[in-house]
C-alpha cells in the first residue's frame, strides 16, 4: 500500500483574521496543501472561534481544501451546515460521538465532505479502531498533541505512541498531528508516521513562512523513504 502523502495544512487561526482571504492565498502559494480550520463552540473548548459562515465566505474566495476540526460537543448539529458552506474535510472528536459515529460519518459522507475523528491527548488510540475499520470508515484520525481549545501550547512528544500505533496499523491512513509542530519537532512527529501536519504559529510567526511549510513536508518525505 502506497503511504500516505504529506499534506502541510497552516493552522489558519494563527493568521491575520480580518484578512482571512488573502492569507488563504498566500499560504497556497507559498506551498500549503490544505487550510486547516479550527471550529470551536466554547462549551467542548472554552474558545469560540469560527463557524460555518467563515467557511462559507472564505470558499467564494479559494479552492483550497478546508481542513475543518470541530472541536464542538454535538458535531452532527453542524454536518449539514458546513457541507453547504464548502467544508472538504469534517473531522470530530471520538469523545463526543461514542453513541452515533456511524450515523455522523455517514451523514459527513453524504454531504461531500471527508471524515476525520480526533482524540484529545487523554483519549486512548484504540477508541478509534472502529472508526478506521467501520464498513464506511474515517479517512483521516488526528491525534491532538496539545490540550484543544488554545493555540501556541507546547508540543507533547508522549502522544507519538499514538501516532505509531496508527501508522503500523494502517499503512495508508491519513494520521494527522495538531498542535505545538514546527520545525523544532517535525522530525519527532514525521519519524513516528505523522502525514498531515498542522502548523500555526510556526509558520504564521516566522519571517519566511514558505521556508517551514517546505520544511515540514521534506522531514514527512523524509521519514517516509525510510520506512
Amino acid at each position: 500500500m502506497a503511504a500516505a502523502a504529506a499534506k502541510i495544512a497552516p493552522s489558519m487561526l494563527s493568521s491575520d483574521f480580518a484578512n482571512l482571504a488573502a492569507e488563504a492565498e498566500r499560504m497556497v502559494r507559498l506551498g500549503a496543501d490544505w487550510l486547516h480550520m479550527d471550529v470551536m463552540d466554547g462549551h467542548f473548548v472554552p474558545n469560540l472561534t469560527l463557524g460555518a459562515p467563515v467557511i462559507q465566505s472564505l470558499r467564494k474566495h479559494t479552492k483550497a481544501y478546508l481542513d475543518c476540526h470541530l472541536m464542538v460537543t454535538n458535531p452532527s448539529d453542524y454536518v449539514e451546515a458546513f457541507g453547504k458552506a464548502g467544508a472538504s474535510g469534517f473531522t470530530f472528536h471520538i469523545e463526543v460521538a461514542r453513541d452515533n459515529w456511524k450515523e455522523l460519518i455517514q451523514s459527513i459522507k453524504a454531504k461531500g465532505m471527508t471524515p476525520g475523528v480526533s482524540l484529545r491527548p487523554g483519549t486512548p488510540v484504540e477508541d478509534v479502531f472502529p472508526l478506521v475499520e467501520a464498513e464506511t470508515p474515517v479517512e483521516l484520525v488526528l491525534v491532538m498533541t496539545v490540550e484543544p481549545g488554545f493555540g501556541g501550547q507546547k508540543f507533547m512528544p508522549e502522544m507519538m505512541d499514538k501516532v505509531r500505533t496508527l501508522r503500523k496499523k494502517y499503512p495508508s491512513l491519513d494520521i494527522e498531528v495538531d498542535g505545538g509542530l514546527g520545525p523544532s519537532t517535525i522530525d519527532v512527529a514525521a519519524s513516528a508516521g505523522a502525514n498531515c501536519i498542522v502548523a500555526g504559529s510556526s509558520i504564521f510567526g516566522a519571517a519566511d513562512p514558505g521556508e517551514v511549510i517546505s520544511v515540514l513536508r521534506k522531514s514527512v518525505e523524509v521519514s517516509q523513504n525510510k520506512s
